[in-house]
């Protein structure tokens, strides 16, 4: 196993422990704790963080997941294991993970509101960008795959 590049819990503790705090309290909110999981699992295939994606995934297949749709989470437009509120959630996931090249259009952001309560939206909002935020230290330390689960 690989060492990170730098060990960024023990170098910004407070920014670390900030981070995990948002963590406990999304895991707190009025969102199931494996439809969270599941968007962190998508948000982390598109950003390329093998720590994140390795994780998620197999804490989603210790809660019971299905791993034959877990593995076609990346073809989620074209099958049908994903319920049309995933779908929504996905679409969402995607456009704020891929910001840059979507500006979060109303076309990704309108479907929400048939499967979501104002405060859930808002919620996911907060876990794609949280996971993001993850994202962006797993890659950027490169934080190997098999590490320990860093505590949140």
């Amino acid at each position: 196993m690989t060492s990170p590049r730098l060990p960024s819990r023990d170098l910004a503790p407070k920014a670390y422990a900030a981070l995990a705090q948002v963590n406990a309290v999304l895991e707190n909110s009025s969102l199931d704790r494996k439809f969270i999981e599941l968007m962190f699992l998508r948000v982390s295939q598109i950003n390329g963080c093998a720590y994140c994606v390795d994780l998620h995934w197999k804490s989603l297949v210790e809660s019971g997941e299905d791993p034959r749709r877990l593995n076609s989470l990346i073809t989620w437009r074209e099958n049908t294991f994903y319920s049309e509120q995933e779908r929504a959630a996905l679409a969402w996931a995607e456009s704020l993970t891929r910001l840059e090249q979507t500006g979060a259009p109303d076309t990704d952001f309108e479907p929400l509101s048939a499967h979501f309560t104002e405060q859930q939206i808002v919620e996911l909002t907060f876990v794609v960008a949280l996971m993001n935020a993850w994202n962006r230290l797993g890659v950027g330390m490169r934080l190997p795959v098999g590490l320990p689960r860093l505590k949140h």
